[in-house]
């Protein structure tokens, strides 16, 4: 099996790279090189025999490239997390990019493709169980951008078979999105800012790759939604409470009021995002502390055989091991 994973140096990429190869797939990955994670995942996947090719999605020679004799393709290329650039970044990666990574995989014969969504497609109004037939309405550009994606791939199914899979919150060794938080509660820096009650449904990247891995071979999976989570969900008091107990550290008491840093993250945008640069805090930040979700997976159990098997408290466990083996903590 010859596999493509754009987004190959990110985070859920490089770590999906390793399984394939796991498996005795040949991979390849397209990915970029802008941060110092991407960099040290592109030595990971090299030192692995992984073929690696610098470039994006927007790149169609090489795209062209990057398919030839590809039979499978795990579609995670993004724009993401960047608060300081135009809209239409995300237009063009997440949108575009996923037109031109689809037209290629049709003129070069793919025979799958799963393209990795999220659950931001539903926005922060939902109460409730979420499952794959629950409303979507995205309050944010990555959101709304990754909803036309998964139209857009949806609308490639009479040419291609595709497989769309909204990712929950995944956490991990590998992952250095929640390093600040693993930080701040060891340091006894971590200020709670709200009541702490809204709820994160996160997931284990083994149990996410583990589901990627079932939409690539289950054959009636093509042309279908799918959601994947963990066990459970738990409220951000319990999440950094176990972080905390892990850490052997303490969470002050002192909580901050969320409208106050709504307020002040929003100013902070309107200063900064016109010059191009990164503001200290911003409005998706936030989302730590406000959005809720608590996902239904019944449908990717019935069809892909999905079971994730790590708790919350093991996964936390684990994460703290590694950013302790790589001297982050």
């Amino acid at each position: 099996m010859n596999v493509l994973i754009t987004g190959g140096t990110g985070f859920i990429g490089s770590r999906l790279a390793l399984a394939c190869v796991a498996r005795g797939y040949e991979v390849r990955v397209l990915g970029q090189e802008n941060t110092e994670a991407e960099s040290r995942n592109h030595r990971i996947l090299a030192d692995a025999g992984i073929r690696i090719i610098i470039g994006s999605v927007l790149d169609v020679p090489a795209l062209a490239s990057s398919l030839a004799g590809v039979d499978l393709v795990f579609h995670l290329a993004a724009a993401q997390h960047e608060a300081n650039v135009p809209d239409q970044k995300f237009w063009d990666v997440n949108v575009t990019g996923t037109r031109n990574l689809l037209s290629a995989c049709v003129e070069q014969g793919v025979k799958r493709v799963i393209h990795g969504s999220t659950i931001g497609v539903y926005g922060a109004s939902l109460s409730g169980e979420i499952d794959e037939e629950s409303p979507t309405s995205p309050d944010n550009i990555y959101g709304k951008t990754k909803l036309e994606g998964e139209k857009l791939a949806l609308s490639f199914c009479d040419r291609l078979p595709v497989v769309v899979i909204r990712i929950s919150e995944t956490y991990g060794p590998g992952d250095r999105r929640l390093l600040k938080l693993f930080r701040g509660i060891k340091k006894r820096m971590f200020f709670m800012i709200g009541r702490g009650e809204n709820l994160h449904h996160l997931i284990y990247i083994d149990d996410l790759i583990k589901g990627f891995l079932a939409a690539s071979v289950v054959p009636h999976a093509a042309g279908q939604v799918f959601l994947l989570a963990g066990p459970k969900a738990v409220s951000t008091n319990e999440m950094v409470s176990t972080i905390a107990t892990q850490l052997g550290g303490r969470i002050p008491g002192v909580r901050i009021p969320l409208g106050l840093l709504l307020v002040v993250a929003f100013l902070l945008e309107t200063i900064f995002r016109p010059l191009g640069i990164q503001p200290p805090l911003h409005r998706r930040r936030m989302d730590f502390f406000k959005k809720s979700f608590s996902l239904s997976t019944k449908k990717a159990q019935s069809v892909l055989r999905f079971e994730p098997k790590e708790s919350f408290k093991e996964g936390v466990a684990a994460t703290a091991r590694w950013y302790g083996q790589m001297g982050y903590l």
